[in-house]
Order: structure tokens, then sequence, then C-alpha cells
């Protein structure tokens, strides 16, 4: 039986310029869906958007991309994903490449400069309201902000220095869109993001990234409406049929055991 995925046709809109940019938002999609098993169909189907990466290149993208959707969604998820995707790869001479080097591990020599990657992302999205965010939601929470910053905003959501795919500024916000679209619920965190994506492009941050022409096509009223609709289609094409952990169905067996 085909994956829902295969099945999909969302083809490629003219406004961007190297299909690579729509991997992204595939990506967050499925796994705000729980859907470990679409990751891996969207490497086998990767040929396609990425060119010229490599499947290699491509794996440590895709798992990137998943290592940031857990401010977004959350551990559990990108645990189930990141667990099934690398076992999906263990057949390929490649998989043996992948990166076994950590590159966001806090040290007392550069934690001054996470922290202020962290608030440099922070102010980018959301200026000029960025102070005012913060204090709002230091009202709800003295400690939000604080985790926010420098538990998501800092050592995951900011790129590091160096690393072996790294998922840019503007891409950054793309992922953050599709996966609170597919969330659903989050309609003002949906719309924050949409605007951090368009901000990201008016200051050039989308220069230095990968299809910056496609991007800053993006950010505008059509692009965004494509990003919204393709992630709704993905979650239609998805839906119940494989939207859940492989092994919840071992966790369903085992509660009833207890």
């Amino acid at each position: 039986m085909a994956h829902p995925l295969r099945k999909l046709r969302h083809p490629t809109p003219k406004l961007i310029t190297r299909p690579l940019t729509t991997l992204h938002p595939q990506a967050a999609a499925t796994i705000t869906l729980n859907s470990p098993a679409s990751l891996t169909v969207l490497h086998s189907l990767s040929p396609s958007l990425t060119s010229p990466l490599s499947p290699l290149a491509t794996a440590e993208l895709l798992r990137e991309i998943a290592l940031k959707c857990i401010s977004f969604n959350g551990i559990p998820r990108t645990i189930n994903t990141l667990s099934a995707f690398k076992s999906s790869l263990a057949h390929h001479p490649w998989s043996t490449s992948l990166t076994t080097t950590p590159t966001r591990t806090p040290t007392p020599s550069n934690i001054d400069a996470i922290t202020t990657r962290g608030r440099n992302l922070w102010q980018s999205i959301y200026t000029p309201l960025d102070e005012k965010l913060e204090q709002k939601l230091a009202d709800s929470h003295p400690d939000l902000p604080v985790h926010i910053l420098n538990s998501h905003y800092g050592p995951l959501l900011a790129d590091p220095p160096e690393g072996p795919q790294l998922v840019g500024r503007c891409l950054t916000s793309v992922v953050a869109v599709a996966c609170l679209r597919a969330q659903t619920g989050v309609g003002p965190q949906v719309l924050s993001h949409v605007f951090g994506l368009r901000k990201g492009v008016e200051q050039g941050a989308h220069v230095a990234e990968e299809d910056g022409e496609g991007l800053e096509r993006l950010a505008g009223d059509e692009g965004c409406e494509w990003l919204l609709r393709s992630v709704d289609a993905i979650a239609e094409a998805i839906g119940g049929n494989v939207g859940r952990w492989d092994g919840e169905g071992e966790g369903e067996r085992l509660k009833g055991k207890l």
C-alpha cells in the first residue's frame, strides 16, 4: 500500500526557484503529525527536491529540521521521528557517515555567544514588539521568557556556528509556520511566525540561505498562502492513516495489561 505522501500531488509553485525550499515545511508538518514513516518517504522522494544535495546531506538536513521542531511540538515527537528515521536509513552505506558530534553543547566559553544568538533571533522575529512580548510572557510566568530564550531561541532555533546542514534564519521561520499550522488551534503563533518570515526577508537574512529568491517570494501573500495550504494538504493526506508513532500500538497493548 502506497504511503499517502507518495500519492500527494502538490507541485512546487513558480514562486520557489529551487524545490529544496519545499522540503522544510513538508518535513516539519509530518513531524508535527507524529508520522515518522513519512520522513523516510520524504527522504526517498527528495532527489527531485534537493539536488544537488547528496542523500547524506539531505538526511542531515531532515534531522536538523526535526531537532528544531522540539520548540514547537515538544520533545517526544522529535524523539520518535529521529529514532525511526535513523533506523530506516541503516541499510544505506552512507548512513555510517551521519554526524555523531554535537554542535550545541553549552560551555563556559560559549554560553554568552549562545545567549546573544538567541536574543538576536528573538529580536529579528518579533521586532518592534520583542520587548513587549517578553514582558507579556513574564506576566504569565516570570520564567516563561527565560526558558523560551535560553532553552529554545539560543541553543536550538538559532543555528550554531557550524554543523553538517544548517537550516537558516528564514527557513527556521518556515519550519515554525509549518509546525504550528499542522497543530491547529494556535492561530496567533502561526501569524507571528508568518510575520517573522517576512521580517527575516526584510532584514536580508534570506540572501545567505538556499533559494534566497524563492524565500523572498514565499514571504509574500501568494507564498504564505501556498505555505499554509501545502501544510493543510499534507495533514489531509496523512490524516489518521499514519499520523501516529509506530510503537504506539505496542504501548496500547502494554497499557491493557496494567
